[in-house]
C-alpha cells in the first residue's frame, strides 16, 4: 500500500480568500444565525482579499458612507468604487449580493447593516497593515 501524497498546506489568508462572501452576505444580512459568520469570517475574508489587492482602509470606509447615503443599489452601480479594477469587481459583487438579499426587507436597514459590515472590513484591513508595519519595525 503506497502512502497517499500529503496535500499542500495553505495559509490562513489563502483559505479565507476562498470564502464565498456573496453567499455570506445574502444569508448574513437576512438571518440572525448567519450574522456572526458574516461579521466574523466574512469580514476577515473580505479584508484579506482587499488588502492583498492593495486597497487602503479609507477607500472601503468611503464606500460604506456611499452605501449609507445613496443605498446599496446606487453603490453597486458605481463604475469603479475602489481604485483598482479587480478590487472594484470584488466589491461590486458583494454589494450586488447585499442589494439582492431579502427583497422584502427594509432597504435602509439592509444598507445600514452592509455599511457596518464594510466598516468592520475597514478596521480589519487597518489592523493587518498596522501589524505588518509593526513587524517590519
Amino acid at each position: 500500500m503506497s502512502p497517499s501524497p500529503t496535500p499542500a498546506t495553505r495559509t490562513d489568508d489563502e483559505l479565507l480568500a476562498a470564502t464565498d462572501i456573496p453567499v455570506l452576505l445574502r444569508y448574513g444580512l437576512t438571518q440572525d444565525a448567519f450574522r456572526t459568520a458574516l461579521f466574523g469570517d466574512g469580514a476577515v475574508a473580505a479584508a484579506v482579499t482587499l488588502d492583498q489587492l492593495g486597497v487602503v482602509p479609507r477607500s472601503v470606509h468611503f464606500v460604506a458612507e456611499i452605501v449609507r447615503s445613496g443605498g446599496l443599489a446606487y453603490a453597486a452601480g458605481l463604475s469603479e468604487p475602489l481604485p483598482s479594477r479587480e478590487a472594484s469587481a470584488h466589491l461590486r459583487d458583494w454589494l450586488e449580493a447585499a442589494a439582492q438579499a431579502a427583497p422584502g426587507q427594509d432597504p435602509d436597514a439592509r444598507a445600514d447593516r452592509t455599511a457596518r459590515w464594510l466598516d468592520t472590513v475597514t478596521e480589519l484591513i487597518g489592523l493587518r497593515r498596522d501589524a505588518r508595519a509593526h513587524a517590519r519595525a
